[in-house]
């Protein structure tokens, strides 16, 4: 997944839960909600990629056995800053990158496979690094840039047309939260 497909993913299995809880997504949860959905890749990646720390993109950030470790981190620092919902916020997009990258490649016709969420004891997902985290970001980025400019209209783009779509009604019921500390800056 593109990290604005993470992004999206997150942000609607998180507007739902708190719905379902009887709330609604404040705009400090979703900016730490958007940082946790990117946070697997964001500590991976680059140990990958650039510092050649780990065979491939996935490691101990995807793993579901520090999932725990993360998560009470995250809750105690959220306890801390007396807002338990952040913590609560940052579980939930960490867990929705690692479900996200489990089921996507379902989207693009291959199998299910939950090799990525398992290191140490698989760490054989994706292929090694060929570049540097920005060549390899330039590369990904263009094919996918390619495939878009082709209006290659497969289900994958379909898929990503209409997450994007229920994404942005989803934020709209919600009221927007997370654009007023960005705008109101602005406006001065």
């Amino acid at each position: 997944m593109w990290p604005w497909e993470h992004l999206a993913f997150g942000y609607v299995l998180y507007s739902l839960f708190r719905h379902a809880s009887g709330g609604k997504p404040t705009g400090p949860e979703v900016f730490v909600l958007a940082a946790a959905t990117q946070f697997p890749d964001l500590v991976d990646k680059p140990l990958s990629w650039t510092f050649g720390v780990m065979p491939t993109g996935y490691g101990l950030a995807h793993s579901i056995f520090l999932v725990p470790v993360f998560a009470a981190a995250a809750l105690l620092v959220a306890r801390q800053l007396g807002d338990r919902t952040l913590g609560v916020a940052f579980v939930a997009g960490q867990l929705s990158h690692l479900a996200g990258d489990v089921v996507y490649p379902l989207v693009g016709g291959d199998a299910l496979s939950f090799d990525p969420l398992l290191w140490p004891l698989a760490n054989n997902t994706g292929a090694a690094p060929e570049g540097g985290s920005l060549e390899l970001v330039a590369y990904y980025l263009v094919r996918w840039l390619g495939d878009l400019i082709r209006l290659d209209v497969g289900f994958l783009l379909v898929f990503e047309l209409a997450l994007a779509a229920f994404v942005f009604g989803l934020w709209a019921y919600d009221g927007f939260p997370g654009v007023g500390p960005v705008v109101r800056p602005l406006r001065r």
